[in-house]
C-alpha cells in the first residue's frame, strides 16, 4: 500500500497500473487531461492478514491530497491479493 502510495505522490503510472491486478486494472489514461494532484499523507488505520487465506489481505487507509487547493480526503478499505511474490491491489470500499 505505502508503494503504490509514494507511486501516486510521484506520478509513476505504469508502478500504479503493474501492481494493480488485471481482473480490476483500468486502462491507461491520457496524461494531459490529468488534474493535478498534491497528495499530503498517508495514514494505515489497520491491515488484516489470515493465516488461513495467506494470498488475501485487507488494508484500510486514509490518504489525504489537494486539487485547486481544495483538500480532500479518500478513506478506502482496500484489498489485495498475492500471485506469487507480487502483491496485487484489486478493489476497495470507499468510507
Amino acid at each position: 500500500m505505502r508503494s503504490r502510495y509514494v507511486a501516486y505522490t510521484l506520478e509513476c503510472e505504469n508502478y500504479i497500473l503493474a501492481t494493480w491486478h488485471p481482473s480490476t486494472r483500468p486502462a491507461p489514461q491520457d496524461t494531459a487531461d490529468k488534474v493535478k494532484t498534491k497528495w499530503l499523507g498517508l495514514e494505515v488505520k489497520r491491515h488484516e492478514y489470515n493465516l488461513q487465506e495467506p494470498d488475501r489481505a485487507v488494508v484500510e487507509f486514509v490518504a489525504r491530497y489537494k486539487i485547486g487547493g481544495r483538500a480532500y480526503r479518500l478513506h478506502e478499505v482496500g484489498r489485495f491479493v498475492r500471485e506469487g511474490e507480487q502483491w496485487f491491489y484489486v478493489d476497495g470500499d470507499i468510507r
